[in-house]
């Protein structure tokens, strides 16, 4: 099967098959996302919402990696989102950055900058959990809470992505200009950088 473009379901006017997975729009399946993503898609422009597919998978294979490799999917169309914090005269300063998997965001250089902070670092994992409202593995750039930043690596909208939906059992796939549409998106060039 060829995995490298999402091809409609006979019979099924919204639904597509993409790797091993059916993607179905993710407005009909609310029980596979997190509240803050479900509340967002609901917020959003019909015609983009409509643009966002949801699929099930195995919570236990929800890390872009084993994913990929799980249900035939091109490691290249993955996005990970990553939230990353530094602090200037006491204020935090908080950013979900979103980047291919094929890269790394760029934190040290380009997202402290764009923080205006002198040190910028991942957040620990329990408070991107608490404060997003959604999963560790899971966390998508959808739902965000408005008072970070969204940093989108160019390279993110173009194509499709896939991308978590707030819970680890399910994933997201949403066209780059969607993505480029969400509340607060910031496009970077030079956001990320080559993956070691």
């Amino acid at each position: 099967m060829d995995a490298s473009e999402p091809t409609a379901v006979l019979g099924e006017l919204d639904d597509v098959v993409f790797g091993a997975l059916v993607w179905v729009p993710a407005r009909e399946r609310p029980d596979l996302l997190a509240p803050p993503v479900h509340a967002a898609l609901a917020a959003m422009p019909s015609d983009a919402a409509a643009q966002v597919l949801v699929a099930e998978i195995d919570p236990e294979l929800a890390d872009t990696a084993t994913m990929t490799e799980a249900y035939d999917l091109p490691t290249e169309v993955s996005s990970n989102c990553v939230i990353v914090a530094g602090r200037r005269a006491g204020d935090e300063r908080v950013a979900a950055c979103l980047v291919r998997a094929t890269t790394r965001a760029d934190v040290n250089t380009t997202v402290r900058k764009l923080l205006d902070v002198r040190k910028a670092s991942f957040w620990p994992t329990d408070r991107a959990v608490e404060a997003s409202g959604m999963e560790y593995g899971g966390i998508t750039p959808i739902g965000l809470p408005r008072d970070w930043r969204l940093l989108l690596d160019a390279r993110v909208v173009h194509g499709q992505s896939i991308v978590g939906s707030g819970v680890r059992r399910s994933k997201l796939l949403v066209p780059g200009e969607v993505l480029a549409a969400l509340p607060g998106a910031e496009i970077v060039d030079g956001l990320a950088v080559p993956a070691d």
